[in-house]
């Protein structure tokens, strides 16, 4: 079951109150949606956002009682195209929760669930949020030469053995393409043997995930370009982020660009009693900012 992050701090950084208009632009399983839709009551409005039809499932469950809630699939960069469905004009306060659902690591039919550990295998190597739109991790594995998926397990998954798991990857799909998730696993972990901590290929399905679904693409958009104009001047923007490379484009969002004003200087993480509660929060950081200008 889904427990969402940092509820209580999510919602004091949004500082609701009845009426207000808000948009969780990933809104998963609802988690922090309900939340938001118990705060702002039913003179306000909750727009929920994903591009993942399975989370929408989920969401649309969790809000079925708060009618003032609905629920639309779309990235968090076409929240306008969202809005104008849901006959919003401007939000008073946007959420974006960065992070990968554990309904979504659960789901076994698109290769997150690599870690199932019940023999299952983790399933097809898919990794995309819509299936509907851009090209399986599997036909990535294959159509990438070695250079470009030493440069992604680098940068997206900023894993130190990327080049010998690339160079492995193309010498085994000389022989047969790498099509499942548990194949992937077992390969990575033969030429990076674990060391304690996280799997040693989170960081390898964390690079493909990225760049299957074009994810900091989506998010530099959304700041640059699409929280400005469906943000209220005076309106509030939280993101949690769960890995360093989404924290630093919305960190140098909210420092550098114009029209923000940071509402923290170091961004808020779970407290000890939550990490012991839910392990996903561990490595969550909140940042939030108050849009100065129209």
């Amino acid at each position: 079951m889904h427990r969402p992050v940092l509820v209580r701090e999510v919602l004091a950084a949004l500082a609701l109150k009845p009426g207000v208009t808000v948009i969780d632009g990933t809104v998963g399983a609802g988690g922090h949606a309900a939340k938001i839709a118990a705060a702002v009551g039913p003179s306000g409005r909750v727009v929920g956002v994903d591009r993942d039809s399975l989370m929408l499932r989920h969401a649309a469950e969790a809000l079925a009682s708060y009618p003032w809630a609905t629920v639309h699939q779309a990235s968090h960069s076409e929240l306008r195209t969202a809005l104008d469905d849901a006959g919003v004009d401007r939000a008073d306060a946007v959420l974006l929760d960065l992070g990968l659902s554990s309904d979504q690591l659960a789901d076994e039919t698109r290769g997150f669930a690599f870690q199932l550990g019940d023999g299952r295998g983790g399933g097809p190597l898919d990794l995309r949020f819509d299936v509907r739109h851009g090209r399986p991790a599997a036909d990535l594995l294959v159509e990438a030469d070695e250079a470009e998926l030493t440069r992604l397990f680098t940068e997206y998954g900023e894993h130190p053995r990327a080049a010998a798991i690339a160079a492995e990857i193309v010498r085994r799909r000389d022989v047969a393409p790498i099509r499942f998730a548990d194949e992937l696993a077992a390969l990575v972990e033969a030429v990076a043997p674990a060391g304690g901590g996280s799997h040693p290929a989170t960081r390898i399905f964390q690079a493909l995930r990225i760049a299957v679904n074009d994810e900091l693409g989506h998010v530099e958009r959304t700041l640059a370009d699409v929280l400005p104009a469906v943000l209220k001047p005076g309106g509030r923007a939280a993101i949690l982020t769960f890995h360093s490379l989404e924290d630093r484009l919305v960190k140098r969002a909210f420092v550098e660009a114009n029209g923000w004003r940071p509402l923290a200087k170091k961004p808020v993480t779970a407290t000890p009693s939550e990490t012991r509660l839910n392990p996903r929060a561990r490595s969550a950081k909140l940042r939030a900012a108050l849009r100065t200008t129209a």
